[in-house]
């Protein structure tokens, strides 16, 4: 029965391995290869000259992970700690930005935050700018835009890990807690958010990840003034600096980075998780 279960398993197998080990193997291929595809390093030598890209990728993604945790790690808190029926109305509310087409969502950033956009028309309405001796107030094109776009597409990504915790931890272990004489901030100290902790990390993960290698965002929000890796990556495979062997280069170094970063977080989760059962 066992061996005939694992026949089902086939069609997975050789997707995985057509969708995802097969580009891999030739991205590592280009990446150590010449136009002429003979061996070199020289591609990732030549990745020193692009050092700014990259610490601006991870910093603004870092930015954009810390600001969406801060906000995304109270709203879950509130939204667990509300009936059924305020759940399902902000589960709705969440996921509704999420129905329309991510490109879209990012277009009308642009609208908001151009020099004639609508935040920039509010503050003249108001008076705002007249104030300040300004023409318009500069948003779009600067890494608080790309910051901004990062966090509105992703916060979801945050809130609901974290909700999908929190929502269902025991309600006698808070109970306990208090009982044992620990005030509101002691709970959460102690119980609420070392439980909550797997929850934390997969939302990091899944924020960190595709904000450092978003090429959309910093290309709309920020007009290619602030340039970050994916847009570096797309300008080698589709720009007018073609080099495909240097882009898959970078390819492989930043997934080496992000596995890395999704290693040490998961192995930081899995002894908070064993501190806490002890």
């Amino acid at each position: 029965m066992k061996n005939k279960l694992s026949w089902f398993a086939v069609p997975y197998v050789g997707w995985m391995a057509l969708m995802v080990v097969i580009p891999i193997l030739i991205m590592v291929g280009y990446a150590f290869t010449t136009a002429e595809f003979q061996g070199t390093l020289e591609n990732f030598a030549e990745m020193g000259t692009y050092t700014s890209v990259f610490l601006r990728s991870f910093r603004l993604a870092v930015v954009a992970t810390l600001i969406c945790l801060l906000i995304g790690y109270p709203a879950s808190c509130w939204m667990a700690r509300e009936g059924p029926g305020f759940q399902r109305v902000a589960m709705a509310l969440i996921m509704l930005p999420m129905w329309m087409n991510f490109l879209l969502r990012t277009y009308s950033w642009m609208s908001i935050l151009e020099n004639n956009g609508l935040l920039n028309q509010l503050f003249r309405a108001i008076g705002l700018l007249d104030l300040l001796g300004v023409d318009y107030i500069p948003m779009i094109r600067t890494p608080g835009a790309v910051v901004l776009g990062m966090v509105y597409n992703y916060l979801p990504f945050m809130i609901l890990p974290i909700y999908s915790v929190i929502v269902k931890l025991d309600g006698s272990l808070l109970e306990a807690a208090r009982d044992l004489g620990a005030d509101s901030a002691g709970v959460f100290r102690k119980v609420i958010l070392p439980l909550s902790l797997p929850g934390v990390l997969s939302g990091v993960t899944m924020v960190f990840v595709p904000s450092v290698s978003t090429f959309a965002i910093s290309r709309l929000l920020g007009g290619g003034a602030q340039m970050m890796l994916g847009d570096l990556i797309e300008q080698q495979f589709l720009g007018g600096a073609y080099d495909p062997h240097l882009g898959a280069a970078i390819s492989m170094v930043m997934m080496v980075i992000v596995v890395v970063c999704m290693v040490v977080m998961n192995h930081f989760g899995e002894g908070e998780e064993q501190a806490v059962m002890l």
